[in-house]
């Protein structure tokens, strides 16, 4: 369960911090007060996407820091333990952290420790079901529909493999396809493929070749200049009359007689001869490198020829000269591909057969398993409508099943929610004969059977009441009271019939202060809850009156 949340910065709020019990926790308040800011904030720290703007203006970042009570939660502790992310001195306590930076930067903690967010997200769904106000809306999108039978049915291990078959299938498809196009090779390409890896293969350029042949080039075209330029400043270094070492030398003489009458001139001293000395290796490298330099005519031709081999090959085929040995082994391999086709074809036209019978293997099962839970779905769904005064509703979920269609993740079945209100009408297409206000109800009658078997600590529903009031809006809120027995639920209202079911309720106000706008949030006490349903059922004008229903509901819920 949730048991304390810490905002700071984050959109509109400054600073929020609150303490969380189990049961149903309620938060009321005007309408844009900012409920739902808190139920975004919750969002946030379990993985949704962040950018700059839900940093607070003038703020340098959002923080928002949740703690969670998860003892007897075996998959998120399972989760932490294989993570190494498990606190020590508390195991039963999970702490998470979210930080978004005014540049729209995100970091994110887990018992302290940094996470990426791909790691909120998978604790958020062991830890949270979000239940959002436009719910109802998806109800219209048959992908949804299918989605929420599925929830229902509980049967993950045959969904998996029908998605494993079906990926597999598509996998030896396409590689059946591509090894067809590979065969379907006209001969006459493939001959000249074959001709143009020939002459790849008969320049025989090796990786990096290219490089040492033009430093070579560099050097044999330039011999007869590095020749006369480096006999020219040898000579002017140590060989002529007046050669740098042989001034150095007397000037060296000179300034250590110098030093002789004055210390003065012993850094002068030292300075001159490192000079001689450096002359003189500067002399001998010069000696060493002419040594080795070589005029050979005959070998700048043949590396002339052999460049120009290669420049005009790279022409040929469109590619810059560095890069003929890639495209030879490109060549290589699809020559050896187009020949090896024929006989890899029939292989795979076995392996995709096997792939299809493994998918339609595995689709049978899971047709079954949806047609069953659809009956139990249904039968869940219309005894809810009942309580939520829809006595004469149906709900049916029809599951169509094609086992001529094209594979699917989500295997052969089409899932259709067909609902009819009053007695005596066939079941038609939820899209097409459900108000807005029936879709309402059956949207919380469809999240409610689902909840039954949620398998997560915390359940939000962000105004799922909308659209309903009076004594149905009564009824929505015993359903959620009811459902906080398996698990702490919270939920946005601004119906005083649901808010009154709440073991807690929290007040959402927005104030203004010193031009700038501001969301604090408190948990109630008993006498401020009676005043807190007394504002929801009259308005500006609280009465004696108002007052005393708001008494009889808080007293009647916790008689129930």
């Amino acid at each position: 369960m949730l048991v304390h949340l810490d905002i700071r910065d984050f959109a509109i709020v400054d600073a929020v911090s609150l303490d969380f019990e189990v049961g149903l926790t309620v938060l009321t308040g005007e309408t844009g007060a900012g409920k739902s800011i808190l139920i975004d904030a919750i969002g946030l720290l379990l993985g949704d996407r962040a950018d700059s703007g839900f940093v607070r203006t003038g703020a340098q970042q959002a923080d928002i820091a949740g703690q969670w009570n998860i003892d007897g939660d075996q998959r998120a502790q399972a989760w932490l333990e294989q993570q190494a992310m498990t606190d020590s001195d508390d195991p039963a306590t999970l702490n998470l952290r979210r930080v978004v930076t005014a540049d729209g930067r995100s970091r994110a903690f887990i018992n302290g420790r940094p996470a990426p967010i791909s790691a909120l997200r998978d604790l958020g769904e062991m830890l949270i079901e979000i239940h959002g106000q436009h719910a109802h809306q998806l109800l219209r999108k048959s992908g949804h529909q299918r989605q929420l039978l599925d929830d229902f049915g509980d049967f993950d291990d045959v969904l998996r493999a029908v998605a494993d078959a079906a990926r597999h299938l598509a996998e030896m498809r396409g590689k059946l396809d591509a090894i067809q196009s590979r065969r379907s090779t006209d001969p006459a390409q493939l001959e000249y493929l074959r001709h143009q890896l020939e002459e790849l293969e008969q320049l025989q350029l090796t990786e990096g070749e290219l490089d040492q042949l033009e430093q070579e080039h560099q050097r044999l075209s330039h011999a007869d200049s590095l020749l006369s330029n480096g006999a020219r400043a040898l000579a002017g270094l140590s060989e002529d009359e007046d050669a740098v070492s042989q001034r150095l030398s007397s000037i060296a003489a000179l300034v250590a007689q110098l030093r002789e009458v004055s210390e003065d001139f012993s850094e002068a001293a030292s300075l001159v001869e490192q000079a001689q000395i450096n002359a003189d290796e500067a002399a001998n490298s010069l000696r060493h490198a002419l040594d080795h330099i070589e005029v050979d005519p005959e070998r700048l031709q043949e590396i002339e020829q052999r460049l120009s081999s290669i420049h005009d090959l790279a022409r040929k085929h469109r590619v810059r000269a560095e890069e003929l040995p890639a495209f030879a082994e490109r060549l290589r391999n699809e020559v050896a591909e187009a020949e090896a086709a024929g006989g890899d074809v029939a292989e795979l036209q076995q392996a995709v057969q096997r792939a299809e019978e493994a998918y339609r293997k595995a689709a049978v099962p899971l047709s079954k398993q949806r047609a069953k839970a659809a009956q139990q779905l249904g039968d869940a769904v219309r005894e809810k409508l009942a309580e939520l005064a829809m006595p004469d509703a149906r709900l049916e979920v029809a599951v169509r099943t094609d086992v001529g269609r094209s594979p699917s993740i989500h295997g052969d079945d089409d899932v259709e929610l067909q609902f009819s209100a009053n007695p005596g009408q066939t079941p038609r297409p939820l899209t097409r004969v459900a108000s807005g206000g029936e879709l309402s109800r059956i949207s919380l009658a469809l999240q409610t059977a689902l909840s039954a078997r949620a398998n997560v600590g915390v359940m939000i529903f962000d105004e799922v009441d909308v659209g309903v009031g009076g004594a149905t809006a009564e009824v929505v809120g015993r359903l959620l009271r009811h459902l906080s027995q398996r698990c702490q639920v919270l939920c946005v209202t601004h119906l005083p019939q649901v808010a009154a079911q709440g073991h807690q309720q929290i007040t959402i106000r927005k104030r203004a202060e010193q031009e700038q706008t501001r969301v604090e949030a408190r948990m109630l006490s008993r006498d401020d809850r009676r005043d807190e349903l007394a504002r929801m059922l009259g308005g500006i004008d609280v009465t004696q009156q108002t007052l005393k229903l708001a008494d009889e509901m808080l007293n009647a819920s916790a008689e129930s």
